[in-house]
C-alpha cells in the first residue's frame, strides 16, 4: 500500500457512495471497493452504509482477518485529509433523576396497603377453619 497517494477530502469521498462507486475511509486512507462489493462476506449493504464516513471503528468492530486487511492494499486509492473529517463527540450518558429516599417511605406504605389486608384474610381463614374443627 503506497504511503503516500492523493489526498482526499472528506466531501469528496461521500461523493463515492453507489454500488458503482463505492469508496471507504478505514484508518485515515482511502478504499476503492466497488471490485469487491458482490464479494464481501457481510454484503454489499455493509460497505455501503459506511461511506461518508469514517468507517474505522465500523472496521475494527467487526474483527477482520490479517488476509482481509492484507487485501486491502490492491483497494488503495489516497489519503484522506483529516481537517475535514468532524470530531467525534464524546459519548454523555443521559441525565438520570437523583435518588430520593423519601420515595422508599412510599413503597414501603403501598407494599404495607397489600400485606396486611393479606394477613389480615390469612388469619380469618385459619381462625375459621381452626374453630370449624372444634365444633364438629
Amino acid at each position: 500500500m503506497g504511503s503516500q497517494g492523493k489526498v482526499y477530502t472528506l466531501a469528496e469521498v461521500s461523493e463515492h457512495n453507489t454500488p458503482k462507486d463505492c469508496w471507504l475511509v478505514i484508518e485515515g486512507k482511502i478504499f476503492d471497493v466497488t471490485k469487491f462489493l458482490e464479494d464481501h462476506p457481510g454484503g454489499d449493504e455493509v460497505l455501503l452504509s459506511a461511506t461518508g464516513k469514517d468507517a474505522t471503528d465500523d472496521f475494527e468492530d467487526v474483527g477482520h482477518s490479517s488476509s482481509a486487511r492484507a487485501m486491502m492494499d490492491e483497494y488503495y486509492v489516497g489519503e484522506i485529509d483529516s481537517s475535514t473529517i468532524p470530531s467525534k463527540k464524546a459519548y454523555t450518558p443521559p441525565k438520570q433523576p437523583h435518588y430520593n429516599q423519601d420515595k422508599t417511605a412510599q413503597f414501603i406504605i403501598k407494599l404495607l396497603q397489600f400485606v396486611v389486608p393479606l394477613l389480615i384474610l390469612g388469619l380469618a381463614v385459619g381462625i375459621r377453619f381452626y374453630t370449624k374443627e372444634k365444633e364438629a
